[in-house]
């Protein structure tokens, strides 16, 4: 058990700034960045900021998600942030990583990230790992947690940091078209083995996303022997109005298709991960204990919406073995000129010590965490 998830060390917004310039200052400091180089605005703060700390001590692997048609203008950004990234961070190395099979169009990206990873060249001398997945989708992003996590835990002087930037209302105008097959996420499948010793009573978790209904009814009509429908929505907010026009917008499939009682809604913060993954965290452990030897347990977690709760929901299932079910993306559409138009609000920055020296001598698998 990773006890130290429970409460580990963040920073939000300023402190993140802060944690940067202090620790990877220091000299003794050698950093590999995965991030993503796709469209999405965020995708060099995190870049800038470390080499501006660095220097050439930071490395760079990016990961480029191609989907065969994509728009002319969200390619052109994404050639963009490309080329920002190689001149930020002079070590740079971008994987090219195909989401869809160009035989049958089924989804392949996180076979592609372990292709990614297991060919790059790891500089040596490796003291830290930051995963940013402010540019990153949900299929790739998800597996390249899970990837570099074991191999930080496979060494214990190699730390990792996730890092996430984050802009709810900038989320909110990105819309993706969805593919037609829903699946798990590649290494978030749950726990292998058979289910014929007792029946399963499935707990469903969608977090709600603006303009996700269609997509979370197609995961929900895969699904069966759910005993109930559990929606996470983001409060507190920065937004205080956002959890509300979520539930008027889901509305009818809350009420009339999933049968959602008010008091099944979870809320967790739109700012901080470890709210998500402590509130998941428990309703796993006090699920197991209430259908112990009557039903086999299953919680399906289908993160959408806020990366920051996503984070969270990750972790926890990391750490339960939950399965994730999605949708992958076909193409995106970005409304980049009523961005521009609105004023957007500044961007939320969040940083997860995940693992690394700082624990002290923590053993993967134990309960107990050596201060």
């Amino acid at each position: 058990m990773r006890r130290h998830w429970e409460n580990c060390v963040t920073h939000f917004d300023d402190g993140v700034d802060q944690f940067i310039d202090d620790y990877f200052s220091q000299s003794s400091r050698c950093c590999v960045l995965v991030a993503g180089a796709g469209f999405d605005p965020r995708a060099r703060r995190i870049a800038h900021q470390l080499s501006a700390a660095m220097g050439k001590r930071v490395h760079g692997l990016f990961i480029r998600e191609d989907r065969g048609d994509p728009a002319i203008a969200l390619q052109k950004l994404a050639d963009d942030n490309e080329a920002q990234l190689k001149s930020i961070i002079a070590d740079a190395t971008v994987a090219h990583v195909q989401i869809f099979s160009a035989d049958d169009r089924a989804p392949i990206g996180g076979h592609g990230v372990r292709s990614a990873i297991d060919g790059y060249g790891w500089p040596e001398g490796v003291t830290d790992i930051v995963l940013d997945m402010s540019a990153l989708s949900t299929g790739v992003g998800f597996p390249l947690a899970r990837l570099l996590l074991e191999y930080a835990e496979a060494r214990p002087t190699v730390s990792l940091h996730l890092m996430v930037v984050s802009n709810p209302e900038l989320d909110d105008r990105i819309v993706g078209e969805p593919s037609a097959q829903v699946q798990f996420v590649r290494g978030y499948s749950g726990p292998s083995g058979s289910y014929d010793a007792l029946p399963v009573a499935r707990i469903w978790l969608p977090q709600l996303g603006r303009g996700r209904v269609e997509t979370l009814r197609k995961i929900r009509n895969t699904l069966d022997s759910v005993y109930k429908v559990c929606p996470v929505v983001p409060f507190p907010a920065r937004n205080p109005r956002r959890a509300d026009e979520l539930l008027a917008e889901y509305q009818s499939q809350l009420l009339n298709e999933w049968e959602v009682d008010a008091r099944d809604l979870i809320y967790v913060s739109e700012r901080n991960p470890l709210d998500c993954y402590r509130t998941i965290s428990t309703l796993k452990e006090r699920y197991d204990r209430t259908v112990e030897d009557v039903f086999f347990p299953q919680i399906i977690l289908s993160p959408f919406g806020s990366k920051v709760t996503a984070v969270g929901a990750m972790m926890a299932a990391i750490e339960h073995d939950l399965s994730v079910q999605y949708v992958e993306t076909l193409r995106y559409e970005f409304d980049l000129i009523g961005m521009k138009e609105s004023s957007p609000l500044p961007d939320l920055a969040v940083h997860v010590w995940l693992h690394g020296p700082v624990y002290g001598s923590y053993d993967v698998g134990s309960e107990k965490v050596a201060n």
